[in-house]
């Protein structure tokens, strides 16, 4: 069942009910890849949400040996903006913002005058790794991903598709105990050779964690339940005999930043009071940052993008401004895109439209956790790379496990094979 509620404007409420649910195509197609590495099963594993600084033995002892015994990319980022939708986007699809369609979780939507999440599976406007795998080299894939919005985005591109239940009131995601749950159970019955699972547990604790500016006793919880879940996964592994065959790519989409209640950055007043800008003034607010879109007539937006530079500027907390052809992000993202400055939040329309401390998609939260582990004899493991990976690396690094080609146009990440010993 679907919440219809934001995610920035509750806190989690109520319980939860016990269950699942699974459906899909359960047919398993033995093809080898075409190159590649013909015996591996790949699964990407998302830590939603997680920062770098949390890979630690104390915290996350399971993830931080997976990552001391694999590769390990410790100077890794998401891609702009540090939201979840573009960032599992790029991971699956390989590809930026303007290509994919997907630039922020949220964007101003013309057809209905309002902001909306791109949470359609029409929104997606490119291939996937997932849909790819299943139609060009006849393998099961699964998606297995504990948010609602993240379900709907990716529809039904992979054979086996979990839908997320049950869902926690008010932030619409299943709790990772389900969720590793399902992801066994899918494993178990289908063998999908490639797996795309979201743990969202750690996301959406650490954006209620009213400690989270100093000691973060929520958030510090949910990363040790979550780092048990992976746990949970990988014994199974083990106890299927299906370690030796594997290859987890582990990441997270983002990472988090806490401000303070009075840090927080209003621009629809101050845009508004503009003469040229008033009343023709959208924003799309993406907790750490703030799409802005100038709908009044074209030979106005010139003048009006170099006035709303200029305003957003000058109000405490917003750290730069940008177009968003800077980032390549597409022509949904608005005119100029407003990031703030590290422990801050946007709010808007009003003081009480994100009322939640913990926030992402600013530059503070690009850093990331990334690493490649398992028991496949092609991974060269014991590893730390220094080069920088990203979130759209994932896509054309699972192509090269499994010889699969590149989309039309091309990549725009790059394969992180380092220390993998592909055409075994």
């Amino acid at each position: 069942m679907s919440i219809e509620v934001s995610r920035r404007n509750v806190l989690i409420g109520g319980g939860v009910a016990a269950g699942t649910a699974l459906f899909g195509s359960t047919a398993h197609a033995n093809v080898p890849a075409r190159g590649g590495i013909p015996d591996v099963d790949v699964h990407v594993v998302v830590i939603d949400g997680m920062r770098p600084d949390e890979l630690r033995a104390d915290l996350t002892p399971i993830l931080t040996g997976l990552a001391a015994g694999g590769i390990h990319y410790p100077d890794a980022t998401a891609i702009t903006i540090a939201e979840t939708l573009p960032n599992h986007t790029a991971m699956m699809t390989g590809v930026l913002p303007a290509r994919s369609g997907v630039p922020a979780n949220s964007v101003y939507d013309p057809a209905i005058d309002k902001t909306r999440d791109l949470d359609r599976a029409s929104d997606l406007k490119t291939s996937t790794v997932l849909d790819r795998v299943r139609t060009e080299l006849g393998l099961t894939t699964a998606g297995v991903l504990s948010k609602r919005y993240l379900h709907g985005l990716f529809g039904d591109r992979a054979s086996v598709v979990w839908d997320p239940q049950p869902l926690v009131p008010g932030t619409a995601h299943a709790p990772d105990n389900f969720t590793i749950d399902a992801l066994v159970q899918i494993v178990g019955a289908n063998s999908p050779r490639l797996t795309f699972t979201n743990l969202g547990d750690v996301d959406r604790v650490g954006h209620l964690d009213l400690t989270g500016p100093s000691i973060r006793i929520a958030r510090t919880a949910a990363l040790q339940n979550t780092d048990n879940q992976v746990r949970r996964f990988v014994d199974f592994l083990h106890g299927t005999g299906r370690w030796n065959r594997s290859i987890l790519i582990v990441l997270a989409d983002h990472s988090m930043d806490w401000s303070e209640p009075a840090r927080l950055i209003g621009l629809d007043q101050p845009l508004n009071a503009d003469p040229l800008l008033s009343g023709k003034i959208r924003i799309s607010q993406n907790g750490g940052a703030d799409l802005i879109y100038f709908v009044g007539q074209d030979g106005e937006r010139a003048e009006a993008v170099e006035r709303i530079r200029r305003i957003a500027s000058g109000v405490p907390g917003v750290e730069s401004t940008h177009l968003p052809s800077e980032f390549t992000l597409g022509g949904n993202a608005g005119d100029v895109v407003a990031f703030c400055a590290p422990g801050w939040r946007f709010s808007d329309p009003t003081p009480l439209s994100n009322p939640i401390p913990g926030n992402h998609g600013h530059f503070v939260t690009l850093p990331i956790p990334f690493f490649l582990s398992g028991g496949h004899p092609a991974l060269d493991g014991g590893r730390s790379v220094s080069t920088q990976a990203r979130t759209i690396d994932v896509a054309p690094t699972v192509a090269a496990l499994f010889g699969l080609g590149a989309p039309v146009g091309g990549w725009d990440g790059v394969a992180r094979t380092a220390g993998v010993a592909l055409n075994l």
